[in-house]
């Protein structure tokens, strides 16, 4: 009788001793978010409803800060900067898609240009600006040396409300390109060649094999880089402040993130900031929510 009631304390104390280990090791992370994430974005959502210099108390003024940004010309302007930095998403899958499937086949060469096309996505960002900065100068910039090889007289980008934020989302697709195609990449070595040889065998075309078999295959991939690219895309900041730190002419450059910077730091309107970072984040929720929405409804139309 003692035995069989010894072993049920034995292993109740080392189910114990085991889940307190675990505890441990998921504590440290565990408190780390909760004190530098759902702390500050409830303290956060506090402030967007008070007017607060970060000098004195903060004083409640309700919805006051919300009406503003919605009557502010600015807000609404970086807004819709940012929705138009997000064309270069689509861009940048296409060209990526097209890398993949170039580095998919068997070529000399293949491993280098693996790795050259993903030196940028581990170079620092601050960096890359600084560089690019340097290229799409007006009068020295290696862009516009390279058109006048051909005979066009290149802008000032930077300068130019016209062509500011096209230079930025050629710079953004460089600087994700080799993310991308990695991820792709390995979607198309994963899908079954016995697929293709099947399609083949029934006489279909290259053009057919693609959009029949490869798009569906690496269909999850590519749900992962839209949410993913959104989310960082509306966050575009640091290339903002050393590209165009003004907010480019006529405040052509600015995203809304450079814009909540700079109404929290420099004109010290924290109470202001935060109701606008809180309706970015409330649009990004949103967004997201209807990309998950649009995926979960196409992977069961393509069930039925």
């Amino acid at each position: 009788m003692s035995a069989t009631t010894e072993q049920p304390r034995r292993r109740s104390r080392l189910y114990r001793r085991e889940h307190l280990v675990a505890a441990s090791f998921i504590a440290l992370p565990l408190i780390g978010f909760l004190a530098f994430a759902i702390g500050p974005f409830l303290y956060s959502i506090y402030a967007s409803f008070t007017n607060w210099n970060m000098l004195t108390a903060p004083t409640w003024i309700g919805l006051a800060n919300y009406v503003r940004a919605f009557s502010d010309p600015y807000f609404i302007q970086s807004l819709g900067n940012t929705f138009f930095y997000m064309i270069g998403i689509p861009i940048g899958l296409v060209v990526s898609l097209a890398l993949a499937l170039a580095m998919n086949r068997r070529m000399p060469g293949r491993a280098f240009f693996r790795s050259i096309y993903y030196v940028p996505v581990v170079s620092s960002l601050a960096a890359v600006s600084i560089l690019w900065q340097w290229a799409y100068n007006g009068d020295f910039g290696l862009v516009n040396q390279v058109l006048a090889l051909v005979g066009i007289d290149g802008p000032n980008w930077l300068a130019d409300k016209a062509t500011v934020k096209p230079a930025l989302i050629i710079m953004a697709v460089w600087k994700g390109l080799g993310y991308s195609m990695l991820l792709y990449l390995a979607a198309l070595q994963s899908v079954p060649r016995s697929l293709y040889e099947a399609a083949e065998l029934d006489g279909a075309s290259s053009f057919r094999r693609f959009f029949h078999i490869t798009l569906p295959m690496v269909q999850p991939v590519t749900f992962f880089l839209v949410v993913t690219s959104i989310i960082a895309g509306s966050q575009i900041f640091t290339e903002i402040n050393i590209m165009t730190p003004t907010g480019g002419p006529e405040f052509s450059s600015a995203s809304i993130v450079w814009y909540i910077w700079r109404q929290a730091f420099s004109s010290l309107s924290m109470g202001y900031a935060s109701a606008m970072a809180v309706l970015l984040g409330v649009l990004v929720f949103l967004i997201t929510a209807f990309q998950f929405w649009i995926n979960a409804r196409n992977s069961h139309d393509g069930v039925e």
